[in-house]
């Protein structure tokens, strides 16, 4: 059944995805045209070293379903994802990785679900190959953890691969937080949500960008941007070393007037010192990354920058004949 114009948009941020590029679009276009032929592909390059951009001008020159645009440096994984929401026009959006690990021969089996009715269908991940348990332990226990300590339910096993409905997509737009954790404020707004389980293939080519450092910082923007049980924690930690400080104290008076000796050493008083430091700095930090999260948000900065695309958009457009010229 052919359905009305942009059915679906499938939104892909690339960082050096080249060596994958043309096989992406190829499954992409194979699935999408099972389910509709009015569809889009929207390419987000992420300020990649590589010749990404190139080939996607390449495809887009042969295919006008497929946009793209390019940033000026590499602002991020999920700033990539929100520019691909705010410039799609589907109905019906998927959100992926354009590393193959998202297969995108599950897509008509979310939007399957979607025609049933659900604003949101998460594809779970029933395995995740090639992968080291040191990552898929972390990830397990980090959306177990994050479940317990938000007052909103969020689904385990899932990344960011999904299809939503286009008041999800409006909602999100409207957020204006700069450190931005996607999946979390899709489940933070509700909606009828479901899921599809797949198995995650290996990735094919290249090495994930994400390194140990950003996934910390990934898991710290989650944690800072719906909980504030890590606030709750500093304070209940200057509680209990007070209480212990205070019965130190009470043993140090009762020695003295009852049992006629003082309490004295060097090292007990040095480890004290340290681990009542030591608490102060990590409670110090905890408060610092929020109100550094507010400093960013006040300064009211782009979440990121466009060079260039084949989409209409508020600072520039490029129409058809451009594209060609430029991918030319």
């Amino acid at each position: 059944m052919i359905l009305q114009e942009d059915d679906i948009s499938v939104v892909i941020p690339l960082y050096n995805e080249a060596s994958v590029v043309e096989e992406l679009y190829a499954r992409l276009s194979r699935s999408l045209t099972a389910i509709t032929l009015h569809y889009e592909i929207l390419f987000v390059n992420d300020g990649s070293d590589d010749v990404s951009l190139e080939r996607i001008k390449a495809i887009a020159i042969q295919d006008q379903k497929v946009k793209y645009i390019g940033f000026t440096r590499n602002f991020g994984h999920q700033a990539a994802l929100m520019a691909g929401l705010n410039y799609c026009s589907g109905k019906a959006v998927v959100i992926m990785d354009g590393d193959l690990q998202d297969p995108p021969e599950l897509i008509p089996a979310l939007y399957k679900k979607y025609r049933e009715g659900y604003k949101v269908v998460t594809a779970k991940r029933n395995t995740r190959a090639g992968e080291g348990i040191f990552k898929r332990l972390t990830a397990k226990y980090f959306y177990r953890i994050f479940s317990r300590i938000t007052n909103f339910y969020m689904p385990l096993d899932t990344g960011d691969f999904r299809i939503i409905d286009r008041c999800v997509v409006e909602a999100l737009t409207k957020m204006s937080e700069r450190n931005v954790f996607i999946r979390g404020q899709i489940a933070w707004l509700g909606y009828k949500q479901t899921y599809v389980l797949f198995d995650r293939n290996e990735r094919q080519q290249g090495k994930t960008a994400y390194s140990f450092r950003k996934m910390v910082r990934f898991a710290l923007d989650g944690i800072t941007s719906f909980s504030n049980f890590p606030l709750k924690l500093a304070t209940v930690t200057g509680f209990v070393i007070s209480a212990v400080a205070f019965l130190i104290i009470l043993y140090a008076l009762y020695a003295w007037m009852v049992l006629d000796r003082t309490v004295s050493g060097w090292t007990s008083i040095i480890i004290s010192s340290m681990f009542i430091g030591g608490a102060q700095l990590i409670c110090i930090g905890i408060i610092g990354e929020y109100l550094g999260r507010m400093n960013i948000d006040i300064k009211e900065r782009p979440f990121y920058v466009i060079e260039e695309g084949n989409v209409n958009t508020d600072s520039f457009e490029i129409q058809e004949e451009n594209t060609k010229l430029t991918a030319s």
